[in-house]
């Protein structure tokens, strides 16, 4: 019996023994196909590139750890530098830390330091999306939009205003152009910051392109504009979540720059370390980080393994490979093909309702009835039942449910890593297919088609 509280506790997931490029093995010597880098869209660069093992090595005969109140160290700074280099305009800082939920957490904490050392700390409220996901912790919790997530923990959160998502597949009208329902959409935001006041307004978050909650759901082109104008006229800090769909795995360096909008915290993490290391970040916009300068000279705010030198080491390697390797582009070109192929394999499927994303981050949402979008029965969990059957087939996928409102719907994730190549691809696209196929059998037998 293991003594790991695993996520099902009294369940032991096989043990997984070796991991190299995009394949992986157990113990019992099952190979499997890795379409979601490492299972959450973190091993970028693949497994296993000794250019990361090296750096790491190099780093342990130098200084694993000591404390940034004491020193700062040359990785973490070196890190810092390639981070900002290419994204947006007016990002001027670089704030550590050990994963995606403490890089939301660190935002959320900036942006309250910054309206408490501009003298207005009645800006305390922030407002979010409904089906997005912050992460784990009970303030990330707090601002996400995944229900079955919080309700558990919902006593102990504080309150945030949701608001509606941009999720065209299923709220844009019929017959408004993409524009409009863009506009449409980032107007809820506007409605919100009123309802509850702008000077009472802090920050809004959201992710460019929603990763688990709703199956790579983008944003659509001009959304994100209106969004930042809206910030701007009331006042609002814009906190973008880019633990997932950053550091070039939709084709960008950075999501947002699709969008073509600054925001004042920009949080990363994921494939920042490729999974060679826990690692995340938040990007500091410079009027932030002056207000503090300039204020009380202080960040009020910290974490024991901020600016690991271990850590910052690992991921500045990462970020090499990616920038040498030339694998931002390559994240986009295969996204093309990955795109061709699922839509050549399933875009008519009568069980495929939407395929949608960007790069090398896709979602397929999978429906009973295609043409009326009709959702399987929640209780078939249609969803787990792909990934146990994709798991047989020997491919890794990310699957969830509650797409639709929490409840209803179910989606698979696909999020390879930026090194796999055609033939891999075309494999994936197969072993889904298997996997899609055994699980409709299953359905048929359930009475849940």
């Amino acid at each position: 019996m293991t003594k790991v509280l695993q996520r099902v506790p009294g369940q032991c997931p096989p043990e997984v023994k070796s991991a190299h490029g995009v394949w992986l093995e157990d113990t019992d010597g099952n190979v499997y196909l890795d379409a979601v880098s490492g299972g959450a869209a973190v091993s970028a660069i693949g497994h296993g590139d000794s250019r990361v093992n090296d750096a790491i090595a190099a780093q342990l005969d130098q200084v694993a750890y000591a404390h940034n109140s004491f020193f700062t160290n040359r990785p973490a700074e070196e890190l810092a530098e390639l981070l900002l280099s290419e994204a947006p305009e007016g990002l001027s800082q670089v704030l550590y830390c050990s994963g995606g939920s403490e890089a939301i957490e660190s935002a959320l904490k900036l942006a309250r330091q910054y309206w408490v050392e501009k003298g207005r700390p009645q800006k305390s409220r922030i407002i979010s999306r409904r089906q997005s996901y912050h992460g784990a912790t009970l303030g990330t919790l707090s601002v996400g939009g995944n229900m079955p997530r919080r309700d558990y923990y919902a006593p102990m959160l504080f309150d945030a205003q949701l608001i509606e998502p941009c999720y065209a597949y299923r709220l844009a009208h019929p017959d408004e152009s993409e524009e409009a329902y863009g506009k449409r959409a980032a107007q809820h935001l506007e409605a919100a910051i009123l309802e509850a006041g702008a000077e009472n307004v802090a920050a809004f978050v959201a992710e460019p392109v929603v990763g688990a909650t709703l199956g790579c759901a983008p944003a659509v082109k001009g959304y994100f504009k209106e969004i930042r104008a809206i910030c701007d006229r009331h006042d609002v800090l814009l906190i973008l979540d880019e633990v997932m769909c950053g550091t070039g795995r939709t084709g960008y360096m950075y999501a947002c720059l699709e969008d073509e909008v600054t925001p004042d915290l920009l949080a990363v993490a994921k494939g920042m370390g490729g999974g060679f290391v826990p690692i995340g970040a938040v990007l500091v916009h410079e009027r932030l980080a002056e207000a503090i300068r300039s204020g009380s000279g202080a960040l009020r705010h910290g974490f024991t393994y901020m600016a690991h030198p271990l850590s910052c080491a690992a991921a500045l390697a990462v970020q090499k490979v990616i920038k040498d390797d030339g694998l931002v582009k390559a994240a986009q070109q295969k996204g093309e093909l990955l795109r061709q192929v699922l839509d050549e394999r399933f875009g008519q499927h009568p069980n495929v309702g939407d395929i949608r994303g960007r790069g090398l981050f896709l979602g397929l949402e999978l429906v009973r009835e295609r043409n009326s979008k009709q959702p399987f029965d929640p209780s078939f969990a249609f969803h787990s039942r792909v990934k146990a059957a994709a798991l047989e087939a020997g491919l890794m996928i990310y699957p969830s449910g509650g797409t639709i409102d929490g409840k209803q719907g179910d989606h698979i994730l696909l999020a390879p890593a930026y090194v796999v190549s055609e033939t891999e691809i075309e494999e994936i696209a197969e072993r889904l297919s298997q996997a899609l196929d055994a699980t409709l059998v299953e359905a048929q037998a359930y009475g849940a088609i």
